[in-house]
């Protein structure tokens, strides 16, 4: 499991007890954290947690985005499935044997979880119309018929992980990875996740129309220039 971390100081430690605590059937989980300098006190509870000795912790020596911190995590991790898990409690780690399914019976190698097809905490609507507008632009420019290209559960194998040569350092990290896994040709497996979405009161850092036009120029860039 990959876990980008930045400013979770009130959620990580929970997330990394959750994460512990899913039982996948004699599956062998590796965690590996980055933080993206966090300057909350986050570093403190992750140098408390390191002392567990089951997460391999790694620090990012300034605040370089998501993207940066997923891709300092591929470089540690070693496992036969990668999966992305954000710090925030947003998204259930207890989903992990339906991510992982699809892949254990070898019907894909790709899968995304849905916040739009399984039950899920109403959004923001404009954050919502976001999402599925930069969804449908995904769709149309790829030839696919994703529902949700933005969520944090993102899961591939090894040798996908292997293949990918990421650039994108903060909220460009979805669309490019979308975008590269469907130019080389994989269709991307999706199923339905649960979804409890924070409030901007309770730490969330995305804003819809701030980071959506970032995100449709990196979609147009890996579709037609890179």
């Amino acid at each position: 499991m990959i876990v980008p971390v930045y400013n979770e100081r009130s959620t990580v430690a929970a997330l990394l007890d959750q994460v512990r605590a899913v039982d996948l059937q004699g599956i062998e989980k590796q965690i590996v954290v980055v933080d993206d300098y966090s300057t909350d006190g986050t570093r403190d509870i992750l140098k408390a947690q390191e002392q567990r000795g089951d997460i391999i912790l790694r620090f990012l020596p300034r605040n370089m985005g998501k993207g940066a911190a997923v891709r300092e995590a591929l470089r540690h991790a070693d496992g036969d499935i990668l999966l992305i898990q954000d710090a925030d409690l947003e998204y259930d780690p207890a989903d992990y044997p339906i991510l992982l399914r699809p892949i254990l019976t070898g019907k894909a190698k790709v899968v995304y979880g849905s916040r739009f097809i399984g039950e899920h905490k109403a959004m923001y609507f404009w954050h919502s119309v976001g999402n599925q507008m930069l969804t449908l632009i995904t769709n149309v420019l790829f030839d696919t018929t994703l529902t949700d290209m933005e969520t944090c559960y993102k899961v591939f194998t090894r040798d996908i992980a292997q293949r990918l040569t990421l650039k994108s350092q903060r909220w460009g990290f979805d669309p490019e990875i979308t975008a590269r896994i469907l130019r080389m040709g994989h269709r991307i497996y999706e199923v339905p996740i649960s979804y409890a979405g924070r409030e901007h009161w309770e730490g969330k850092k995305i804003r819809a129309w701030r980071d959506g036009p970032r995100v449709l120029l990196t979609l147009l860039r890996y579709r037609f220039f890179t």
